[in-house]
Parts: structure tokens; sequence; C-alpha cells
């Protein structure tokens, strides 16, 4: 129960924030390290003498008086023509640094119109300028930015609007004729303004710069789809360039990430020699205190504090593994646990975010602080509220507002704000669960004590081994360097159509090839692509002569196609959105959907309309589905594909095998549970009629022979069960050596596999094409799986738990799981290693996690 605070607790302190989380003494237990990160002095610089003086004048009267230095070196190079990679923490001012060359930039150009409007064509120095960014929200938080300054500078030259999928048809006319500086997304270039390049000819001509913000934000599958679109968007502006025009500038602001400079290189599709980076902070910061916090063992299953649904990832409709038969002595969840101290803080006045790992561990930590808070003081009830995907734009707004003005204390929220809305002055951030990179736990911290101010930031751990091992190793979050921002252009499954896409915008010739990777691979895809009809081929290049627009073959978000809208059924009202690739499993027949504490009851799911309808009604239970997953081995990819050559790679350690190529992944949601809240008590399951998914994409395999499993003393009843333990731990711990996030891999476990005639364990890619994490565990095999079976064999369990073989996202509840029978079968397979087969070592640690659902174990 929540504890009225002290009058010390009151304070906004990072320490007095702390002792109000470990008030009582009961917790002390729980808070396994704090690392005090010192106050930082800030270090100023002179306004650049380019600097438009009308703009100067309007940041000063928004109270910046001179520029941080940081801000002045990427502005400096980025108004000298050269491409800047801005990598700094959150709230270090990153905006003045584009903005100010930027909105330089279109000034001097509207001042050479006035002053001579017939030689305007002849001014080299252009001023339109794109800003890119992944979320419309952070957008329209730039152009309120934006339109402060302006109206601070008293200038009315400078024409700045938003536009993507929301804008109408009539403003949208205006912005393409008349906007200096447009806000968008990669999503409405990719399907609107490339594919009408010639109704936005005026913006291409004139592109000056190009702001790609939350540049992080841009890795995996989805940062190789915008590395594309990007190559696009140069193409055609250097298409529309006239004579003596230098090509537009591109700004990529980032949270600070590892080797920012060749990651914005690739991003961009230039050499990174090309590009400057400014990673030095010279913003101040208050002190920080940052908490390591481990939930609480549970004997006995205990109602009262474990309420709530199931951890999981966006929607994914997993059967919580907090109450699983084979976890006798079960960690309190990390959403639980969260929810209590977001109650604390609230209660004691602090302004805090506290970020989940999924969509509805948003909406359980939100439902279960409101319960608490409302114990103390109702009134504290409408000052807590959740946040993320899926909700409506309005909605998304009204609430950044109120967080905003302090009219929300406690927002429990997705990644979806982790990224750079402005939204300053909070006390305190909470972190349930590893968010996947150390980069996003920066990103996330740096919400907590903005502006200079102190700040509490806490990470609570999840039963789960990457987690359990975080928290015991603090070192390793704090002291390890920062990851790589890690996607693949070159990916087949995300390249092809985008060649398709740049053919439809100009026809594709052969000194275009260069700017979308290797021009030999390229024009070996190009090809396939002319085989299979999608392209034509002329002397003169490469043409797309269908009548559908090419833009359409691909999804940037990889949520697997149109999202699904939920709506009342009584009324029509649009309640929001759910991902396609999630629908299945949270949106089905018979599914409890909660929205802003409120629940409903999905009466039918269409797929054709991409639409599912739900009646309001209180229950006592949620609902977790259950998939059936099979994968199939590609081992000659079929005439066309383009996947060909991606062939299958075969090594052996003595009797094992082990495999690395190209997959098919079928994956089927076949039913649901109906689980009593908070007790968990399995009330019903029923049997769902839903279409069989196919994946393409790559993974890693190791085969087991019947001789090697002897030696381990694994009964035929022992190994399913081994296998599938093996398989969890293994897709837990892969993120210590790849760049990536268990939800970014999938798995398969089977005691004989039709393709290799042995027992078998899969671990697979969780995106079309693939995106290179199951290469590095075939890489780096024997290192791979001896963390796994240490990470096994060291968790005090007794039969297995969520912190070493219980999946967050297993798609059969868990089971069969033999730890102990795993231990053994990992022992055996590892005997047969040779002697430095690989090294022992880890990269730089996990990368790559969003509201995307990773495929089901």
């Amino acid at each position: 129960m929540p504890h009225a605070p002290s009058p010390t607790s009151l304070r906004p302190t990072s320490a007095a924030l702390l002792d109000v989380l470990r008030a009582g003494g009961r917790r002390d237990e729980r808070l396994l390290h704090v690392r005090e990160l010192p106050a930082r002095a800030g270090t100023q610089a002179e306004w650049p003498a380019w600097a438009d003086a009308s703009l100067v004048a309007g940041y000063r009267a928004l109270g910046v008086g001179r520029p941080w230095e940081h801000q002045v070196a990427a502005a400096d190079a980025a108004w000298s023509g050269r491409h800047v990679a801005l990598a700094t923490s959150t709230g270090s001012g990153k905006s003045l640094a584009f903005w100010l060359p930027a909105l330089s930039s279109v000034r001097a150009d509207a001042a050479a119109r006035l002053l001579d409007p017939g030689r305007i064509e002849s001014v080299a120095r252009r001023g339109a300028v794109l800003y890119l960014s992944p979320t419309k929200a952070l957008a329209a938080d730039q152009l309120s930015g934006l339109q402060r300054l302006l109206d601070a500078a008293g200038t009315r030259d400078v024409r700045v609007a938003t536009c993507d999928g929301d804008t109408g048809q009539d403003e949208r006319r205006w912005v393409r004729e008349h906007a200096d500086v447009v806000l968008t997304n990669p999503d409405f270039l990719h399907f609107a303004l490339l594919p009408n390049h010639r109704g936005w000819s005026r913006l291409l001509r004139d592109l000056r710069y190009v702001v790609v913000d939350e540049g992080h934000a841009y890795r995996g599958v989805f940062g190789a789809h915008v590395s594309l679109v990007l190559r696009r968007l140069r193409r055609l502006a250097a298409h529309y360039a006239r004579e003596g025009d230098r090509p537009p500038t591109f700004v990529v602001a980032s949270a600070t990430t590892a080797d920012p400079a060749t990651s914005a290189a690739r991003l961009v599709g230039v050499e990174p020699d090309d590009v400057v980076t400014v990673a030095q902070d010279t913003s101040p910061a208050g002190r920080k205190t940052f908490a390591l916090w481990e939930p609480p063992v549970v004997v006995g299953f205990d109602a009262a504090t474990d309420a709530g649904p199931a951890e999981g990832h966006d929607d994914d409709p997993t059967v919580p593994t907090a109450v699983d038969a084979a976890a006798e002595h079960p960690r309190r969840s990390a959403t639980a646990e969260v929810a209590d101290l977001l109650a604390d803080l609230v209660i004691a006045g602090a302004r805090t975010l506290a970020f989940t790992r999924s969509r509805r561990g948003a909406e359980s930590v939100a439902v279960q602080t409101q319960d608490s808070v409302r114990v103390v003081d109702p009134r504290l009830v409408r000052r807590v509220a959740a946040y993320r995907g899926g909700y409506l734009p309005e909605e998304r707004r009204e609430l950044e507002d109120a967080v905003r003005t302090g009219d929300v204390l406690g927002l429990a929220t997705t990644n979806a704000l982790e990224l750079g809305v402005d939204i300053s002055g909070l006390d305190a951030v909470l972190i349930a669960g590893w968010p996947g990179t150390r980069m996003s736990v920066w990103q996330q911290a740096g919400r907590a004590g903005r502006a200079g101010a102190d700040g509490l930031v806490a990470f609570v751990a999840r039963e789960d081994p990457l987690d359990t091992f975080l928290v015991h190793h603090p070192e390793a979050v704090f002291d390890a360097p920062l990851e790589a921002t890690v996607f693949d252009p070159a990916n087949p499954y995300v390249l092809a159509p985008h060649l398709c896409a740049a053919a439809a915008e100009n026809p594709l010739r052969s000194e275009d090839l260069a700017a979308f990777g290797d021009p030999d691979a390229v024009r070996g895809l190009l090809d396939v692509l002319v085989a299979r009809g999608a392209l034509r081929r002329r002397a003169s290049g490469w043409y797309w002569t269908h009548a559908q627009p090419a833009s359409g073959m691909t999804d940037l978000r990889g949520s697997g196609g149109t999202p699904v809208r939920v709506a009342e059924a009584r009324t029509g009202r649009l309640l929001g959105t759910v991902d396609a690739a999630s629908a299945d499993g949270s949106v089905h027949d018979g599914a409890v959907y909660v929205h802003q504490g409120r629940t409903y009851v999905v009466e039918h799911l269409d797929l054709a309309d991409h639409v599912a309808l739900v009646r309001r009604q209180d229950v006592d239970h949620g609902t977790w589905s259950r998939s059936a997953t099979s994968i199939t081995i590609v081992d000659e990819p079929a005439d066309g594909d383009v996947a060909a050559g991606r062939e299958v790679v075969e090594r052996s350690w003595g009797p094992v095998g082990w495999g690395y190529g190209p997959v098919d992944v079928c994956s089927q949601v076949v039913s649901f549970q109906r689980r009593r809240l908070p007790d968990m008590q399995v009330l019903g399951t029923e049997t769902l009629d839903l279409p069989e998914r196919t994946l393409p994409t790559m993974a890693v395999w190791w085969t087991v022979p019947q001789s090697v499993i002897e030696e381990a003393e694994v009964d035929a009843d022992e190994l399913p069960g081994a296998l599938h333990a093996a398989e969890h731990a293994s897709i837990g711990l892969l993120p210590l050596l790849a760049t990536c996030d268990r939800w970014d891999l999938g798995g398969v476990s089977t005691a004989l596999h039709a393709d290799t005639g042995e027992a078998t364990v899969f671990v697979h890619d969780a995106y079309p094409g693939g995106a290179g994490f199951a290469e590095r565990g075939f890489e780096l095999g024997a290192t791979w799986l001896r963390a796994t079976r240490d990470a096994i064999a060291r968790c005090p369990c007794h039969d297995g738990c969520p912190a070493c073989v219980q999946s967050p996202k297993c798609g059969s509840y868990n089971a069969p799981l033999e730890k102990a029978a795993a231990v053994r079968l990992l022992d055996a397979v590892l005997a047969h290693a040779p002697a430095g087969e690989d090294l022992d070592r880890t990269s730089d640690g996990p990368a790559s996690t969003s509201e995307e659902p990773g495929r089901k174990s």
C-alpha cells in the first residue's frame, strides 16, 4: 500500500524521491544498486556571425541568451554544407542546432527574392527545409516550438506547416505551393511525396536542408526502409536541382550512440567521411540518481499485489509467466512493482513517467496506480493516466499537454514518449523492464530532471535472464559502451520494393544503382525483379509499368499490413488502432480490449475490412491467446525469389550440426484463454479459426543426434521440454551478443524436424528477410550456448522460471519445460565444441526495440 509522504519527500530532489521509494524499510532489499551521476555545468558560445539577426533576437526573447558550444559546432557545420550527426543527450537543445542554419537559409532566400525577384532562380543558396520525425506527435511538437520562435522573432516571411496522412487535400495543396519548412514523417515521404514528386517539385528544387530527428529510432528493418526512402529523396532532389546548386545538407539528430557518423552516413547514403560528428554535450545537467531495482520473490501468489494483465510486448497477449505452475517462487512482476512506485511518487507530488514494455503494460500500470492513490486521495485518480500507440491523435495531444502543465502527475507510457516530444520539468522516470538498448535507457532516463534540475531514475527488472543479469551487474548498465544503430539497407526483402518505387518515380539508370548499394548486387536484384514481372528492362534503364503505385509494395513499419481499427459496435465510435501483426492475438472474437482503464469485449474481428467491433463491458477477466508455429528451411530459393543467393551455411561440432540460412516461419493463433483477474485462474479455453501467417526470414539452428541426447541422459519424455527450455534461454541471451532485443527474435524447437532429421532448436529474426541477428548467433555459437547454459544453471529456481527458461511471449503457455534436462543437454552439446570455436566476448549489448511485436516463441 502506498504511504503518505513525509515533509522531506515533498522536496523535488533525487535523494528525497529515492527515500520515497525506500520508505518503510520493506524495500531496501529490492534496491540492488544506486549510482549518483554528478551535475554538469554548461559551456556557452557566441552566436555565429552568419545567423539571421531576427532569429537570434527571437531565441533571446525566449530565454536563450547564448547557445551551448555543441549547438554552435553543429550549426556551423550544417551552414557550411557538411552533413551532421548530432548525437547529444535528451534535453541538450538539439533543435536550435538545426533550426538556426535552416531558418537562416530560408530568410536569406526570402531576402534575395525581395531584393531581386528576377535573379532568384540563379541564386545557388536554396531555402526550403524538410523535417522528418518518426512520429506525428514530434512533428506537431516541433511546429509549436517553431511558431513560438518565429512569433518572438517577429518574422512573417517563413511559412511553416506539417503535412502527413491526416492533412486534408486543400491544406496539402497549400503546403506544396507555398511552405518553406515542411514537417512530416518517412511514411508520408514514401507513400505520398515521392510518388507524387512532380507536384512537390518546388520543394525538391529548393531543398537545402533535410533534418532527420530522433535518428536512433531508425534501426533494424525500419531503419533500412527509411534509409532507402532517403536515398530516393536525394535522387529526386538531384533530378530537380539547378546547375550550380549544391545537394541538400542532412542533419541527423539522435540520442548519444556509438559511431554516430557511420550510422548517419548509412542512413543518408553517403560516406562517413562526409559527415561531421558533434557528440560532446556542453549543456548543463542536474544531478541524477539512478537506481537498479529487483522486485521481491513472492512465496505463493499474492493476488492483492500482482493484479493486472501480463507483461508483454505491444499487444502481445501472452500468458503471465509470474503465475505459471513451473515458477514455484516467482518474483513480483515489474508491472505491479512499478505501479506501486508510481503511486508513491504521485502521492509525493512528483511528476513521473513510467515506461513499460507494452501497450497492455501501460494500461495495467495506470489502472493499478489509480486504485492505489484512490485510497490516499481520490482526487489524485484523475492525475494518473496511460499513454500509448493506438490512441487517437486528439487523445495523445491532450495527454501531452496535461503532462506539460502538471495536470497529470503520473503517466504510464510505452516507448512512444521516449522520443523528443518536449515534456520537461519531470522529477522521476521509472523503467519497467530493459527497453532493449542502453541508448533507449539513457533516452528515457533523460526525461527526468531536464533543464538542469535533479532527477530520479529507477530501472525495475522483469523476470527475464537479461534483466536479472543487468541489475546484478551494474557495470553492464553504467560502464559499457553504447550501441551503434544497426540496420541493413542491402536486405533484398527491403531493397527490392524500394527499387520498384524508385523506378516508378523516375526510370532507374545504371548510374543510379550506386545510390542503393553495391551496383553489381543491385543489378542482380533488378534482374530478379524483371524475371518476376515487377519491372521491365529497356536499353535506357528499368521501368515500372503497372497501374498500381509501387509504394504500396512495402510497409516501412513492418507492422504486417493495414492497422485494424477498434470501434464500438453500437455507435461506430473509433477507439483506437491495433497493428496488423498484433490483431489476431489481441482483438480476435471474444478478446478483452483495454483502453484508458475501460474494458471492452470484441464482438467480431473483420480481417477483410481491418476493423474490430467491440462493446463496452466491465469484466473480471483478461484474455490470452495461444499460437502454433512451424518452421521450414528454404535451402533452394525458387527462381525469381528476391532472397536468391541466401543459401544455407552449415558447420559441425563433431556430431552436433549448426546451420544458418533462409527459412519460412508459419504461425497461427489457434485458441485463447480467459483468466480471472487478479488471481489468473483459468475460466475457459476457446478455439479460434484465424489464417496462418508466413514470415520468410533468416534463422540459426543447431541439431542434436540421438548419441548426444544419450550422453546427456535425457530421455524421450524430457527431450521436448529440454529443447524448449534451451530455446527460450538462448533467445533471452542472444541480445548480449547481437544488437537486438528478444522481441526481435522468435524460436521453434522440436524433438524431430523434417528438414534436419534430428532434434533441432531454431532461433530466427522476427523480420521479413532477416535483420542479421541470427547470423550473429551462428558466428558466436559456442559463446552463445555457454552463456545460455550458465544462465539456466545459475538460476536458483527449481523447475524453471521467467529469469531463466520461461518466455514472456511463448505461444504454448511455457509448456513443456525441463530446466535440469536443458542444462544436461547443453553440457553434452558444448562438450563437442572445438577449442577456440569463437571468442568469449560480447558486443556493445542489446539494441533495437519498438512498439512492433516480435514473433512468438
